[in-house]
Protein backbone atom coordinates (compact mmCIF):
# COMPACT_ATOMS: atom_id res chain seq x y z
CA UNK A 1 0.00 0.00 0.00
CA UNK A 2 1.15 2.97 -0.88
CA UNK A 3 1.78 6.14 1.39
CA UNK A 4 -1.00 8.56 0.11
CA UNK A 5 -3.64 5.44 0.04
CA UNK A 6 -2.53 4.68 3.50
CA UNK A 7 -3.14 8.39 4.40
CA UNK A 8 -6.86 8.53 2.50
CA UNK A 9 -8.03 5.54 4.24
CA UNK A 10 -7.52 6.95 7.60
CA UNK A 11 -8.69 10.26 6.57
CA UNK A 12 -11.66 7.90 5.79
CA UNK A 13 -11.52 6.47 9.04
CA UNK A 14 -10.82 3.17 8.11
CA UNK A 15 -7.82 1.80 10.43
CA UNK A 16 -6.65 -0.79 8.18
CA UNK A 17 -4.69 2.47 6.22
CA UNK A 18 -2.57 2.48 9.56
CA UNK A 19 -1.19 -1.04 8.30
CA UNK A 20 0.91 0.93 5.31
CA UNK A 21 2.21 3.56 7.08
CA UNK A 22 3.61 0.72 9.73
CA UNK A 23 4.96 -0.54 7.36
CA UNK A 24 6.73 2.27 5.33
CA UNK A 25 7.77 4.35 8.47
CA UNK A 26 8.63 1.68 11.39
CA UNK A 27 12.09 0.62 11.00
CA UNK A 28 13.35 4.29 10.48
CA UNK A 29 11.36 5.42 13.75
CA UNK A 30 12.00 2.59 16.07
CA UNK A 31 15.81 2.89 15.28
CA UNK A 32 15.76 6.70 15.76
CA UNK A 33 13.77 6.74 18.78
CA UNK A 34 16.32 4.22 20.02
CA UNK A 35 19.16 6.23 19.21
CA UNK A 36 17.34 9.08 21.40
CA UNK A 37 15.66 7.02 24.09
CA UNK A 38 18.79 3.96 23.94
CA UNK A 39 16.31 1.57 24.93
CA UNK A 40 14.60 -0.42 22.99
CA UNK A 41 11.08 -1.19 24.96
CA UNK A 42 11.10 2.58 25.53
CA UNK A 43 11.79 3.10 21.87
CA UNK A 44 9.17 0.48 20.37
CA UNK A 45 6.65 2.23 22.79
CA UNK A 46 7.50 5.19 21.79
CA UNK A 47 6.70 4.43 17.70
CA UNK A 48 3.30 2.38 19.10
CA UNK A 49 1.98 5.47 20.44
CA UNK A 50 3.07 7.66 17.47
CA UNK A 51 0.77 5.67 15.01
CA UNK A 52 -1.50 5.54 17.34
CA UNK A 53 -1.84 9.56 18.02
CA UNK A 54 -1.31 9.95 13.97
CA UNK A 55 -4.47 7.47 13.18
CA UNK A 56 -6.25 9.54 15.82
CA UNK A 57 -4.88 13.24 14.50
CA UNK A 58 -4.73 12.35 10.92
CA UNK A 59 -7.44 15.17 10.37
CA UNK A 60 -4.61 18.30 11.40
CA UNK A 61 -2.35 16.14 8.88
CA UNK A 62 -1.75 18.42 5.74
CA UNK A 63 -2.31 16.64 2.79
CA UNK A 64 0.17 18.50 0.84
CA UNK A 65 3.42 18.04 2.73
CA UNK A 66 4.92 14.41 3.52
CA UNK A 67 4.03 12.50 5.96
CA UNK A 68 7.43 11.39 7.32
CA UNK A 69 8.38 14.78 8.62
CA UNK A 70 5.19 15.00 10.53
CA UNK A 71 5.47 11.49 11.75
CA UNK A 72 8.76 11.68 13.00
CA UNK A 73 8.83 15.12 14.49
CA UNK A 74 6.38 13.51 17.09
CA UNK A 75 8.45 10.24 17.93
CA UNK A 76 11.90 12.38 18.13
CA UNK A 77 9.81 14.73 20.54
CA UNK A 78 8.35 11.85 22.35
CA UNK A 79 11.52 9.68 22.76
CA UNK A 80 12.86 12.95 24.03
CA UNK A 81 10.21 13.41 26.43
CA UNK A 82 10.42 9.48 27.41
CA UNK A 83 14.69 9.89 27.76
CA UNK A 84 14.36 13.38 30.63
CA UNK A 85 12.40 10.84 32.19
CA UNK A 86 14.75 8.72 32.57
CA UNK A 87 14.77 4.80 32.34
CA UNK A 88 18.50 4.27 32.20
CA UNK A 89 20.22 1.01 31.02
CA UNK A 90 23.66 0.35 30.93
CA UNK A 91 25.96 0.16 27.54
CA UNK A 92 26.32 -3.73 28.30
CA UNK A 93 22.76 -4.14 27.84
CA UNK A 94 22.75 -2.35 24.64
CA UNK A 95 25.97 -3.66 22.96
CA UNK A 96 24.37 -6.60 21.25
CA UNK A 97 21.77 -3.64 18.86
CA UNK A 98 24.26 -1.23 18.52
CA UNK A 99 25.54 -2.38 14.72
CA UNK A 100 22.27 -3.38 13.96
CA UNK A 101 21.22 0.91 14.60
CA UNK A 102 24.02 2.46 14.10
CA UNK A 103 24.95 2.69 10.50
CA UNK A 104 28.81 1.09 9.82
CA UNK A 105 31.51 2.46 7.86
CA UNK A 106 33.41 -0.35 8.21
CA UNK A 107 31.90 -2.07 5.20
CA UNK A 108 33.62 0.17 3.08
CA UNK A 109 37.38 -0.37 4.63
CA UNK A 110 39.66 -3.39 4.71
CA UNK A 111 39.75 -6.37 6.81
CA UNK A 112 43.24 -4.89 8.62
CA UNK A 113 40.52 -1.67 9.37
CA UNK A 114 37.79 -3.17 11.23
CA UNK A 115 39.40 -3.43 14.74
CA UNK A 116 39.71 0.32 14.02
CA UNK A 117 35.91 0.87 12.83
CA UNK A 118 35.04 -1.18 15.65
CA UNK A 119 36.48 0.48 18.12
CA UNK A 120 35.45 4.22 16.26
CA UNK A 121 31.77 2.89 16.67
CA UNK A 122 32.10 1.92 20.25
CA UNK A 123 34.04 5.36 21.57
CA UNK A 124 30.85 7.52 19.57
CA UNK A 125 28.50 5.21 20.98
CA UNK A 126 29.56 5.72 24.43
CA UNK A 127 30.16 9.25 24.25
CA UNK A 128 26.44 9.82 22.95
CA UNK A 129 24.85 8.00 25.89
CA UNK A 130 26.50 11.03 28.21
CA UNK A 131 24.64 13.33 26.00
CA UNK A 132 21.25 14.56 27.34
CA UNK A 133 18.23 13.90 25.06
CA UNK A 134 17.77 17.06 23.20
CA UNK A 135 21.23 17.01 21.78
CA UNK A 136 21.19 13.48 20.92
CA UNK A 137 17.91 13.89 19.00
CA UNK A 138 19.35 16.58 16.87
CA UNK A 139 22.39 14.68 15.70
CA UNK A 140 20.62 11.62 14.89
CA UNK A 141 18.36 13.82 12.50
CA UNK A 142 21.34 15.09 11.34
CA UNK A 143 23.83 12.20 11.04
CA UNK A 144 21.51 9.40 11.45
CA UNK A 145 17.86 10.39 8.95
CA UNK A 146 20.71 12.76 7.30
CA UNK A 147 18.41 15.66 7.29
CA UNK A 148 19.91 18.97 6.32
CA UNK A 149 18.97 22.38 8.52
CA UNK A 150 15.95 23.13 7.27
CA UNK A 151 13.96 19.29 7.19
CA UNK A 152 15.23 19.30 11.26
CA UNK A 153 13.67 22.90 11.43
CA UNK A 154 10.59 21.80 9.82
CA UNK A 155 10.67 18.23 11.74
CA UNK A 156 11.23 20.15 15.09
CA UNK A 157 8.81 23.02 14.58
CA UNK A 158 12.00 25.64 15.54
CA UNK A 159 13.31 27.90 13.19
CA UNK A 160 16.42 27.18 11.37
CA UNK A 161 18.46 29.54 13.75
CA UNK A 162 17.43 27.43 16.65
CA UNK A 163 18.59 24.44 14.91
CA UNK A 164 22.03 25.48 14.30
CA UNK A 165 22.66 26.13 17.44
CA UNK A 166 21.79 23.42 19.22
CA UNK A 167 23.16 20.86 16.30
CA UNK A 168 26.43 23.72 17.37
CA UNK A 169 26.03 22.81 20.96
CA UNK A 170 25.39 18.95 20.52
CA UNK A 171 29.12 18.88 18.64
CA UNK A 172 30.77 20.69 21.37
CA UNK A 173 29.83 18.60 23.84
CA UNK A 174 30.46 15.71 21.47
CA UNK A 175 33.96 16.69 21.30
CA UNK A 176 34.75 16.98 24.67
CA UNK A 177 33.10 13.34 25.56
CA UNK A 178 35.14 11.79 22.55
CA UNK A 179 38.34 10.64 23.47
CA UNK A 180 41.33 12.36 22.14
CA UNK A 181 42.40 10.60 18.70
CA UNK A 182 38.96 10.61 17.69
CA UNK A 183 37.59 13.91 18.69
CA UNK A 184 38.57 17.02 16.20
CA UNK A 185 40.74 19.77 16.75
CA UNK A 186 39.18 22.51 18.95
CA UNK A 187 39.13 24.98 15.89
CA UNK A 188 37.78 22.32 13.29
CA UNK A 189 33.88 22.71 13.16
CA UNK A 190 33.55 20.47 10.56
CA UNK A 191 30.13 18.91 9.88
CA UNK A 192 30.89 14.92 8.95
CA UNK A 193 33.52 14.34 11.74
CA UNK A 194 33.23 12.56 14.15
CA UNK A 195 29.89 12.27 13.30
CA UNK A 196 30.31 10.45 9.95
CA UNK A 197 30.72 7.43 11.31
CA UNK A 198 27.39 7.17 13.02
Amino acid sequence: MREAEAIARLKRGDIGGLEGLVRLYQVQAVRAAYLVTRDLASAEDVVQSAFLRAYERIGQYDTGRPFGPWFLRSVINDAIKVSTRGRHVSLDELAPLEGSLLKSYSEQLDLSSLAVASETNDAIWEALGKLPPQQRAVLVLRYYLDLGEAEMSARLDVPAGTVKSRLHAARKHLRTLLPSWLAPSSGEENDTKPMSYL
